[in-house]
């Protein structure tokens, strides 16, 4: 089919796209509530039966992981043949969603659609309910035409840190073999600003305790000559960051310099920043927030306010969430985290330190010819010159499907933008940008056919 039809067919398809997306938004297939179970079944009947009418074999899958007993929630996976000896594209995306939160701050109802200005708002109407509808709208423009062989695999725990993800891939390994490795539930740089997401930085947590005496006593009578148990862990945690707000662990991957200008009036405003808050790290913005290790402490075990008395407390504890920049290997940074924390311990302290979870970060092959078609496809669909950008959060699974797959070529895009507000009040999805996604999957796959069949030199 040349392209120029193709473009053609997803123009004139797309208002069934949208109301395919609409009508999905209206099922709250909330994973992570046991009440919505019943919806989360209703959500893949729903895909199914759209995509055997786009041409595709579907059915609904579950598993259960024999190491942990824990059964999944219902996935989707389907397939549509192309020619004969034609490449094979495994398309991924997820159908559950992230509970409301607070009703009061939507400005309509979550699970009825409403379109605003450009915008399609709903709960799931862009993470992932868009990369749904964009696997969906090119299988539909493709037709009987269809110039690869395609999978296709929806999740339905994504929300949850899909934890049977990997029994998933053991299970349906021959099933889910291919040459390409498509994901979609990431996002463009900006609106009608194209992106594919070449790295993601990992993520690891610690709990580190620090001890200082074997049992609570009299702040009178020994204060002065020992420092409680909180103090001390506080001193640790404030030498995780030097002056200028960087992580103070050494040895860690680094990279200062990042591949687009990310404004920091945007930057403030995005994350809400209080007047005269002062930006902490140094090198490009973009690569603080995507290929620089971070440190956080998200929370600390000690005596509240309320329950304090005058004692000098013996013990206290804190949780370390750490994020690792691509190509770091998450174990030497969990063990870099721990023999600074432990070399550091103040007044001679007793600090112990626990690994409680590691999430490897993801680089793509920039040089990849695939990964070059996807530019390709992105630049001419939205009529923008489509860049390389990273994520600060963590998708664990990428890694996974390159563990599973080794052989095939990853490449992780989506829909988003920057004012999608997922997992957040008021989530929605450019509705011209999700079209702009459906033609370009297309044109990708339409290449991918082309390039295998030319002769290499």
């Amino acid at each position: 089919m040349e392209e120029v039809t193709l473009r053609e067919r997803v123009t004139a398809d797309f208002n069934n796209v949208v109301e395919f997306l609409k009508d999905l938004v209206r099922i709250p297939a909330v994973s992570s509530l046991p009440e919505h179970a019943s919806d989360m079944q209703v959500s893949a009947e729903y895909i199914v039966k759209n995509l055997e009418a786009a041409g595709a074999t579907a059915r609904i899958v579950t598993v259960t992981d024999s190491k942990t007993g824990l059964v999944s929630r219902p996935a989707i996976l389907a397939e549509k043949s192309g020619p004969a000896g034609a490449p094979t594209v495994l398309l991924y995306a997820h159908h559950d969603v992230q509970p409301t939160g607070d009703l009061d701050k939507w400005d309509s109802d979550p699970f009825e659609p409403v379109e605003r200005d450009g915008r399609l708002y709903g709960r799931g109407a862009s993470d992932d309910g868009a990369g749904v509808a964009t696997h969906l709208g090119m299988l539909r423009a493709w037709g009987d035409k269809l110039p690869v062989n395609v999978k296709i695999f929806i999740e339905g725990e994504e929300e949850v840190g899909s934890p049977t993800f990997n029994a998933f891939l053991e299970q349906n390994r021959e099933f889910l073999q291919a040459d390409v490795i498509i994901v979609t539930d990431s996002g463009n740089w900006d609106v009608h600003q194209p992106a594919l997401t070449t790295g993601l930085r990992g993520v690891l947590s610690v709990d580190v305790n620090v001890k200082t005496l074997d049992h609570a006593v009299h702040s009178g009578a020994f204060g002065g000559v020992t420092v409680d148990a909180l103090t001390c862990l506080c001193r640790l945690l404030a030498t995780l960051h030097n002056q200028k707000g960087s992580v103070a662990v050494p040895g860690l991957v680094t990279k200062t310099v990042a591949d687009v200008d990310y404004p920091e009036d945007d930057l403030r405003k995005q994350m809400g920043a209080v007047a005269g808050l002062e930006l902490t790290g140094t090198g490009d913005l973009a690569s603080r927030l995507w290929t620089q290790p971070a440190i956080s402490v998200i929370g600390i075990d000690a005596p509240s306010v309320a329950n304090s008395s005058n004692t000098i407390i013996p013990q206290a504890k804190a949780r370390i969430s750490m994020r690792i920049a691509p190509g770091q290997d998450p174990q030497k940074a969990a063990q870099a985290l721990s023999d600074y924390l432990v070399a550091n311990a103040p007044f001679g302290a007793e600090v112990s330190v626990e690994c409680l979870e590691t999430g490897p970060a993801y680089a793509a092959n920039l040089d990849s010819p695939v990964l070059a078609l996807m530019h390709g496809a992105l630049t001419d669909a939205f009529g923008v010159k489509s860049v390389n950008i990273g994520q600060g959060g963590s998708i664990p699974f990428i890694a996974t499907f390159q563990e599973f797959f080794p052989a095939a070529e990853v490449l992780v895009t989506g829909v988003e933008d920057p004012y999608t507000n997922a997992h957040s009040e008021n989530e929605s999805q450019d509705i011209a940008d999700l079209q702009g996604a459906v033609l370009a999957e297309s044109l990708l796959l339409g290449r991918l056919a082309k390039d295998a069949n030319t002769p290499q030199n």
